[in-house]
C-alpha cells in the first residue's frame, strides 16, 4: 500500500497562495502575472512504507516529512545545515534533511526517528540514551540517535575520540556530550556481540 502525499498535504499558507513562482508580461502588473507551481512526482520509502504524491521542487525532505507526512520526530533547528537536528538516513547514510530536497530522494529509503526501533523494543542506541541519560531538553535527541546508528553501521564507534568527530555535525546545547559519547559506544558494543 501506498501513502499518497496529496491526500496529506497541508494548507499553503497565505504567503504562498499569493507569490508568483513565475511572472510573464514584461511590466509590474500583477494582472499580466502567471501563476505556476510546477510540481514533481516522487515516490520514496519511510520507514518502510511507500509514498508517493507531487511535491514542489523546492520542498526539503525536512518539510515533507513534518507538514505532510506529520513525522514530527525530526526536528527543524537551524535550518541550515549546521546543527544536525534534522539528521535522517537516505538510503543508511546520514543526511541533514532541512538541506536535502524532497525531489532528491525520489526512488530511495528514507529512515527517520521514527523507523529506529518501536515502543515494544527500543533499538540498542536508544536504551543506551536512556541509560546514560544522554539528553537533557532532548531537542536534539532524534538526530543525535539517528546519527549514532549510522556512526556505528559505519564501523566508526571505536573510541571517545572517534566517536566525538564523526558525531561532530550533531550539536547539543545542553553539552550532553559525555554521555552522548558513553551512550553511542555502549551501544557499539552490544551491537557487536
Amino acid at each position: 500500500m501506498t501513502t499518497d502525499l496529496n491526500e496529506m498535504a497541508s494548507p499553503v499558507s497565505e504567503a504562498d497562495a499569493r507569490a508568483p513562482s513565475v511572472v510573464t508580461g514584461g511590466s509590474n502588473d500583477s494582472s499580466k502575472a502567471v501563476v505556476t507551481r510546477p510540481r514533481r512526482r516522487i515516490h520514496m520509502k519511510v520507514n518502510g512504507t511507500s509514498v508517493a504524491g507531487e511535491v514542489e521542487p523546492r520542498v526539503t525532505l525536512l518539510d515533507l516529512l513534518r507538514d505532510r507526512l506529520q513525522l514530527t520526530g525530526t526536528k527543524k533547528g537551524c535550518n541550515e545545515g549546521a546543527c544536525g537536528t534534522c539528521t535522517v538516513l537516505v538510503d543508511g547514510n546520514r543526511v541533514n534533511s532541512c538541506l536535502t530536497l524532497a525531489v532528491q530522494c525520489d526512488g530511495r529509503e528514507v529512515t527517520t526517528i521514527e523507523g529506529i526501533g518501536s515502543l515494544q523494543k527500543l533499538h540498542a542506541v536508544q536504551q543506551s540514551f536512556i541509560d546514560h541519560d544522554a539528553f537533557q531538553c532532548g531537542y536534539c535527541t532524534p538526530g543525535q540517535i539517528v546519527s549514532a546508528v549510522a556512526c556505528i553501521a559505519e564501523g566508526h564507534a571505536t573510541d571517545a575520540a572517534s566517536v566525538s568527530e564523526w558525531m561532530s555535525g550533531n550539536i547539543c546545547r545542553c553539552a550532553a556530550y559525555p554521555q552522548i559519547t558513553a551512550a553511542v559506544l555502549d551501544a557499539a558494543a552490544k551491537t557487536r556481540c
